[in-house]
Order: structure tokens, then sequence, then C-alpha cells
């Protein structure tokens, strides 16, 4: 694992916690949102396995969904995870006119906490930290 697919996966690890905390206090937009980005970091770290890197979230879904997806790496579901949390957060962040229910934030941040499964078996677990070790 590199430097940089470590780090991706520590940001993960944080988002995933922030969206539990604010899951845990109503704030079911953010949480979507938060465990949205998680998917997308892990994602990003798949990628850089190969290489790759892109700046916009469609050609970092396209691309996952190509070399991870169809080659049979991961579960296709991980990738409608990722579309699927996307279409949430879009909702969270900028949809005023409807509100994100608690079990839609539940099933995003089980969706993140699998994708980060994926990323562990893969690419390995994160190496400890100088605070951790």
């Amino acid at each position: 694992m590199t430097v940089a697919q470590a780090n991706l996966l520590r940001k993960a690890e944080h988002s995933i916690e922030a969206a539990k905390v604010m899951k845990k206090n109503g704030f079911f937009d953010f949480a979507v949102s938060r465990a949205y980005y998680a998917m997308f970091y892990l994602a990003e770290a798949f990628l850089l396995e190969k290489g790759l890197a892109f700046s916009k979230h469609s050609a970092v879904h396209a691309a996952f969904g190509e070399h991870f997806v169809r080659t049979g790496l991961v579960p296709a579901g991980l990738h409608r995870a990722l579309v699927h949390g996307m279409e949430a957060r879009l909702t969270g962040d900028y949809d005023s006119t409807k509100e994100v229910s608690v079990d839609e934030a539940e099933e995003q941040i089980a969706n993140a906490e699998q994708f980060m499964e994926a990323a562990r078996q893969l690419l390995g677990n994160l190496p400890p930290t100088q605070k951790e070790s």
C-alpha cells in the first residue's frame, strides 16, 4: 500500500466515523454525505493501485467500475453503492425539498463499511500511525 492509498483509507475511516456521529445526532443529510465521501476516497485508493487518478467524480465511478468490478476484483454491489451514495449525497447537500431518512443514512454508512472491508482485503490493512506504534 502506498502512502497516498494509506492516507485515503485513513480519510475514509474518519469519514465513516463522522457519518456515524452525525447520524446519531440526527444530521442524516450530512451523514450520507460523509458516507459517500468515504466510498469515494476508497474508490480513489483502489484506482491508485492501477496508477490511475481522476479529478471528476464521474470519472472515478466509471474507472472503478471498469477496472475493479468488470474484472471481478470487487463485487458489483460496491459500484452500485458508490453511485447511489452520490445520489444520496446530492440530495442531502443540495435538495432542500427532500429530507434524508435515518434508514438512508444507515444504509449509506453500511455501504461505506463494506467498501472499507473490500479495500482492506484487496489493498491490505493500514500501517500503524506514529501515535499507534
